[in-house]
């Protein structure tokens, strides 16, 4: 085994002198990351922008398609390889080890700290999806998981494990792979926080040449991808929510203004920084979440406590059963689903990843899979049982629009079911806000990781440089929705997931690498 000091015995200054920085108009420019990424993004829109959608989005339609019915083995094998890589780590020595040296403290509280990595991770998602998707599993909407017959007591509790499948350990597993990776070669060994710095142990000084470089702008294309389309479906959805409480018009027209609106704020929050920005609108999103989870739990509260306990037994139940591809007779389903989702939240995780990097140092490494895997979990658990429960109820029992014509409008779902609830008015309005809340923090703390890959690792980038990334997302998204309404967002959706394929191999390799350098830390 190699020793530390032989592995980590590089000085800032080789770093620096590799980077090529470039310092102006107030920007600090990793000069070729900066300059390729933003070259590439430019040029998807502006072919976006010239080329009719109609052509486009069949395109990268049939890429995501390919990749998925071509790769679906290995994606869900890699999903179940990082559960239980994180839970291996649990119970092994490395679990004592602490972020940032035995010294280390923690630098915010335990609550802020799960707040924040639970409002960056799916907060959007949990909103667009926590009735629709039960909703969709029970009815048939796009096959059923396991070939359960549609609209029976089989499917409902099918509905409700599926789901979770989805959105508990699996999802949570990639993105702590990459945080704690981030976390103990930034904390520990003193590399850059960025994705490239995890790679030194099997690429050495090429880790600061062009292999770098490449890990890097894969990991800004995925991010920038991912966090335009969720601005995009989040715009949706709250212009759904306005036009549906409000009577607003709900076109491209409603939802460029909130994006701009959304937008703004975000580079207000970015300005403020971790302390007065994101952690603070990461507490307001935890604080209203959970009073509308309360409030929606209070109202529908023997579904909701009847529920829990079927979530959790179909989620236990069925996780095995769904984390195998193999012999599978709804294969329609697991690659419209859960391939889906797996690339989908790879293509996420150098985002989510690094976020959680910055903000988790001083926990140990025991604490930290725990806090990242097991509590979202949980809270989504909860989450999932009480909205996805009381829309199931619904369905079953002809309630309302979901009991009458089942899954029609995706982003309208959640409203549909507040509806046939008392207070459906305020719950409605509160949702809204809490959509607009999420998805601003979401864009801001994704600007804030964008502009460290892309500052060569820094963890305080310059102003305007979180700014213009800020700026660009927003841009991107609303150029988008104006060009190509949801097609092109569905697009842009697509070219997203074709980034999953090649960050699977790099989460895989970062498995290995991590390993290797936890051996030379004392624990």
């Amino acid at each position: 085994m190699l020793e530390q000091q032989d592995i980590y015995s590089i000085e800032n200054t080789d770093y620096e002198v590799g980077q090529h920085n470039i310092q102006k108009w107030g920007f600090d420019i990793h000069n070729p990351v900066f300059v390729i990424s933003t070259g590439l993004i430019l040029l998807f829109l502006v072919a976006v922008l010239v080329t009719d959608p109609a052509i486009s989005k069949p395109a990268l339609d049939g890429l995501k398609w390919d990749i998925i019915k071509n790769f679906d083995v290995l994606f869900i094998w890699a999903g179940n390889i990082f559960v239980l890589f994180c839970l291996a780590l649990v119970i092994s020595p490395f679990g004592k080890i602490r972020l940032g040296g035995a010294e280390a403290v923690a630098e915010h509280s335990t609550l802020s700290w799960l707040a924040m990595l639970f409002a960056a991770g799916m907060g959007i998602g949990l909103m667009f999806w926590s009735v629709a998707e039960p909703v969709a599993y029970l009815t048939g909407w796009y096959e059923t998981p396991l070939g359960v017959e549609a609209n029976t007591p089989e499917a409902a509790s099918m509905a409700m494990g599926a789901t979770m499948y989805h959105w508990g350990l699996h999802p949570w597993a990639i993105y702590a792979v990459v945080a704690l990776s981030l976390a103990f070669f930034t904390y520990n060994k003193g590399l850059p926080l960025s994705i490239r710095s995890i790679f030194y142990p099997l690429l050495g000084d090429r880790a600061w040449g062009w292999a770098g470089h490449l890990i890097d702008i894969l990991a800004v294309l995925a991010t920038l991808f991912g966090l335009a389309t969720s601005l995009g479906l989040g715009a949706q959805q709250a212009a759904s929510g306005l036009k549906h409480i409000f009577g607003l018009e709900g076109g491209l027209e409603l939802q460029i203004m909130i994006i701009i609106g959304v937008t703004a704020l975000a580079i207000f929050s970015v300005i403020r920084g971790i302390e007065g920005g994101v952690k603070l609108l990461s507490n307001i999103n935890m604080i209203i979440a959970f009073l509308l989870l309360i409030a929606v739990a209070l109202i529908g509260f023997s579904v909701a406590v009847g529920n829990l306990g079927t979530t959790i037994s179909a989620y236990i139940q069925n996780i095995i059963p769904l984390s195998n591809p193999h012999g599978r007779e709804d294969e329609a389903w697991f690659q419209g689903w859960t391939v889906f989702y797996w690339a989908w939240w790879i293509s996420w995780s150098p985002f989510v990843g690094m976020f959680i990097a910055r903000v988790s140092k001083g926990r140990t490494i025991r604490e930290f899979i725990i806090a990242v895997l097991l509590v979202p979990t949980a809270v989504t658990i909860l989450w999932m049982s009480i909205y996805g429960g009381i829309a199931i109820d619904q369905v079953i029992n002809s309630v309302g629009a979901l009991g009458k014509d089942g899954l029609t409008d995706v982003p309208l779902a959640m409203f549909q079911m507040f509806d046939e609830l008392p207070w459906g008015n305020f719950l409605s309005i509160t949702a809204i806000i809490l959509v607009l809340v999420f998805f601003i923090t979401s864009s801001d703390s994704g600007s804030l990781v964008i502009d460290s890959i892309t500052a060569g690792g820094k963890i305080d980038a310059p102003v305007p440089q979180r700014i213009f990334w800020a700026t660009i997302e927003g841009a991107i998204a609303a150029a988008l929705l104006w060009i190509g309404g949801t097609e092109a967002i569905q697009a842009l959706q697509a070219g997203a997931i074709s980034t999953g394929l090649p960050f699977t191999i790099v989460l895989l390799l970062m498995c290995v690498s991590l390993v290797m350098g936890l051996r030379t830390e004392r624990h």
